[in-house]
């Protein structure tokens, strides 16, 4: 009830326009109103490759803007390939691997964040950025604000919420009851919901029947939209997840590993339960370590690996794209794991032409 009535006092505050900041340049927002794994990384990367793909804006300059969550550095900070995820953490990094190209930083203080992406003369005179390690980039024309739904300061052009298909809203609790940090009404709020990791086919009326559990009126599937009871339409669009083929994490990694029909599964995300469901598909997994989200990991925990890999020697090791940014900052890796640690690629998609091109027409009206 507390939390509930901050939220709402939070709410009136920031819906008066005189409290709410723009940016100089177009942002697009992508973010939820639960706590993590609903995709926030893996739809960032698909905005991304819609943009770089386009007309509009394949040739202008593009920046992320993340918070950076768990890093243990402070202020404004430009993530570079060969960075590590202490110091601009995993997210930021993996995505900065796929799309060298896009400038991606992290900061807490998403309006001074994107001042200094619009104007990156100023972080060689700001006392705010003199931590910052890399301050060569070009100013950015457009802004992806990852995970900035609740940043309320900063109003961006166009905000997608991303709502998990295994936990509509409806079902879910506010903090600390449950996985709710903003109240359901906000997710009436946004230009776009995009329903993800849904089954890998879907019938019309399973949209529709989703689309009443997130407590819309009604839900077109010929134009994919749904009304809300106050008569505002929104785009609600549905994507599945898709795994690559996994890709050694080392110089020195055997290959042959990938062939073994064992595997040690660790990851450190929000639910690996459907990368466990595919994996299991081609492996026998013989142990499975299930941290903390973001989880840094430990001589403890590598230990831990170690042992497994002791008791099943023709196992491989396998991981997450997200992990792989975390565990490559550990220093000292055992050959044994060395030789057998993979990473498993992550993409998302739409089910059918219709709904891409919706988010692509969407996006690039801006």
């Amino acid at each position: 009830m507390i939390h509930w009535s901050i939220l709402k006092i939070r709410d009136r505050y920031y819906s008066r326009e005189k409290h709410v900041r723009k940016a100089e340049v177009p942002t697009i927002c992508v973010g939820n109103i639960t706590v993590g794994g609903t995709g926030k990384t893996p739809h960032t990367e698909m905005l991304l490759r819609t943009l770089l793909e386009s007309d509009e804006w394949g040739f202008r300059n593009i920046a992320v803007l993340s918070r950076g969550y768990k890093r243990r550095s402070r202020g404004f900070q430009q993530v570079t390939v060969d960075g590590t995820a202490s110091l601009c953490g995993d997210e930021p990094l993996q995505m900065k691997k796929k799309f060298p190209a896009v400038t991606v930083a992290v900061d807490k203080n998403r309006i001074e964040g994107c001042d200094f992406l619009v104007h990156p003369e100023k972080l060689k005179e700001s006392k705010k950025a003199k931590k910052c390690v890399s301050k060569e980039m070009p100013a950015s024309e457009l802004i992806v604000l990852d995970d900035a739904y609740q940043y309320r300061k900063l109003a961006a052009d166009l905000n997608i919420v991303l709502v998990d298909w295994n936990r509509p809203t409806s079902k879910d609790h506010l903090l600390p009851w449950g996985r709710l940090r903003d109240l359901r009404k906000r997710l009436f709020e946004a230009d776009m919901v995009i329903v993800t990791k849904c089954p890998s086919y879907i019938e019309d009326s399973d949209r529709a029947e989703f689309a009443a559990l997130l407590g819309y009126e009604s839900y077109d599937p010929l134009t994919r939209h749904a009304t809300t009871g106050k008569g505002v339409v929104q785009p609600l669009l549905f994507t599945t997840v898709k795994y690559g083929r996994s890709v050694p994490m080392y110089e020195n990694s055997n290959p042959r590993y990938i062939y073994s029909q064992k595997l040690v599964l660790f990851s450190g995300i929000a639910n690996d339960t459907p990368l466990r469901n595919y994996l299991s598909d081609s492996y026998r997994i013989v142990r499975h370590f299930n941290f903390p989200d973001h989880h840094i990991y430990t001589s403890a925990d590598i230990s831990k690996i170690c042992s497994s890999i002791r008791h099943n020697p023709t196992a491989a090791v396998a991981t997450t794209e997200k992990d792989a940014q975390r565990v490559m900052d550990y220093r000292g890796m055992p050959e044994i794991l060395r030789e057998r640690m993979f990473m498993v690629p992550i993409e998302v998609d739409f089910m059918n032409d219709l709904e891409r091109e919706i988010f692509k027409a969407k996006v690039l009206s801006l």
